[in-house]
């Protein structure tokens, strides 16, 4: 079944066969395509502002280093009224790991709350060990980040 599914207002997650689905994205008036993967297409929608971070499901994968960068560009795009949708080969893993890191940043939920949040989403969410340990990295960042603004 193809679906996007709805994490926050402004943000999706899903699998690249649904994020292709141009009936799909017009029906969420999805307006950023976040793509984490080397080889997944981009939907033919000529509209849409595309990105994309080549890393492979891989826990020595380094996700981190894009994490604000993508953060931002869903945030900025919620914003102006857009819709994002964050995708991956089947949803699981790395699209899991940039909506959690957004969550984190921009609505200041905990790990465990954006985790359970994504996993609310779409059930199958379940980020590599390599990628959750960045997650960590990052939410004791952020905190630092926090405390010093």
């Amino acid at each position: 079944m193809l679906q996007l599914c709805k994490v926050t207002s402004a943000l999706f997650i899903s699998n690249a066969r649904s994020a292709c689905s141009d009936e799909l994205l017009q029906q969420e008036a999805v307006t950023l395509c976040i793509n984490v993967s080397k080889q997944q297409p981009f939907p033919f929608n000529s509209g849409i502002t595309k990105l994309r971070i080549p890393v492979y499901d891989d826990p020595n994968e380094d996700l981190y280093s894009h994490f604000d960068r993508c953060a931002d560009a869903i945030q900025k795009e919620a914003n102006r009224g857009g819709h994002s949708v964050v995708y991956c080969k089947n949803g699981r893993s790395r699209s899991a790991t940039i909506c959690i890191a957004y969550l984190m940043k921009h609505r200041k939920q905990t790990l465990t709350e954006a985790l359970q949040r994504v996993k609310t989403a779409r059930h199958i969410v379940d980020p590599n060990p390599g990628f959750m340990s960045q997650l960590q990295r990052y939410e004791e960042e952020l905190k630092r980040r926090r405390r010093a603004s």
